[in-house]
């Protein structure tokens, strides 16, 4: 018999005057999982993060931790915790007062404080900065901090709202691993809210993309990115290429599609498509091969012009323009790969896997391919 979720959000709707900042969320979470949940400013996702600690009282629906129901319980009285962007520490304080907060509140003593400050200290690598004040720190610093005192009370769950917002590009990502050292290493129950796709992607057992109030889709990172469900989730959560196609019959376990392109030969096909279904082909700009110009017809394959680069390091990213139609392609490790200019030739081999959905979850006014 599976094990019940530790976290059950059932039919959550939370407005304010005519806007409905969360519309009717179902969520299963299960324990020790990392989930994140993402989208864009406004798509409720942090409202939906403070009904489950308690700061917001939903309008509709219920929130249950471990088989209880806790929706009208105050803050304090829930086994949650929450980090916020801002991290909220106490200035007047040092960072050992301010982790051993909660502990004072509830009056434990003092031996039990110290001897759990060290201990949290030590699990987030601050040992010997228990006297400090957190404008003597660094922003990871101050992260950290944040983060030991939300587990001083050893919550259930623990909420963390865009926390890694406000530090620059390499601390966020060795912040990411911190995150996930902990929650390996405690088997701690984290969710997770952020607008940054990749930041939930490298670090989240499962992602839970929001639009509008609303769960679009929900799914391990590999699922979301190689198998969206619409294209919305397929542009939030990376760069994609669309290409309007009809479906035609498949011989030898092959199917084809024809686009303003020409013809695209797909090796498999999810069942449920049939032959004169309108679909969407979704293109990631890493599965496109690019090269010198080829004059052999091969499946696939399709002559291009140059029109931008953009280098970034490990990645040169193109705009090839083809048939009338701008297509993203990524060229990876550049310092080993033949580089292109402004107004180059090239091929563009496409997969023979993508993946595909029906074109009318693609609004294109063009009517053929997009890109972000």
């Amino acid at each position: 018999m599976a094990e019940p979720p530790l976290l059950r959000l059932e039919g959550i709707t939370k407005t304010y005057g005519p806007i409905t900042a969360v519309c009717e969320v179902n969520a299963d979470i299960r324990r020790g999982e990392l989930v994140s949940f993402v989208g864009p400013s406004g798509c409720g996702k942090t409202t939906l993060l403070r009904v489950v600690g308690g700061f917001a009282r939903p309008d509709a629906g219920r929130v249950a931790l471990d088989e209880e129901d806790i929706t009208s319980l105050p803050p304090n009285q829930r086994a949650t915790a929450m980090v916020f962007q801002n991290y909220a520490l106490f200035p007047h304080l040092t960072v050992a007062e301010n982790v051993g907060y909660g502990l004072t509140i509830r009056r434990r003593p003092a031996a039990e404080i110290a001897r759990r400050v060290e201990e949290l200290l030590s699990l987030v690598q601050l040992q010997g900065f228990g006297r400090r004040r957190p404008a003597q720190l660094s922003g990871g610093q101050q992260q950290r901090v944040a983060l030991a005192r939300s587990l001083s009370l050893q919550p259930k769950v623990l909420l963390l709202d865009e926390p890694l917002s406000n530090l620059d590009a390499n601390l966020r990502i060795q912040m990411r691993t911190e995150i996930t050292r902990l929650q390996r290493d405690l088997n701690q129950t984290i969710v997770f809210v952020t607008h940054d796709q990749e930041e939930a992607m490298s670090i989240s057992d499962r992602i839970m993309v929001m639009d509008r109030g609303r769960i679009l889709q929900a799914g391990t990172p590999a699922e979301i990115y190689e198998r969206p469900g619409s294209r919305f989730v397929a542009r939030f959560v990376g760069a994609a290429n669309f290409l309007d196609g009809t479906l035609g019959n498949g011989t030898s376990g092959r199917a084809s599609i024809a686009t303003r392109l020409g013809t695209l030969i797909v090796e498999k096909v999810a069942n449920g498509w049939m032959a004169g279904d309108r679909v969407a082909v979704l293109l990631r700009p890493e599965a496109i091969r690019l090269g010198p110009p080829e004059d052999r017809a091969e499946p696939n394959r399709l002559l291009g012009t140059i029109t931008h680069a953009m280098y970034t390091g490990a990645v040169i990213r193109y705009t090839v323009q083809v048939g009338g139609i701008p297509l993203t392609v990524d060229l990876s490790d550049p310092r080993h790969t033949p580089a292109f200019r402004r107004g180059d030739r090239v091929s563009l081999q496409l997969p023979s896997d993508p993946h595909l959905l029906p074109r009318e979850s693609v609004v294109d006014p063009g009517g053929g391919a997009s890109s972000p």
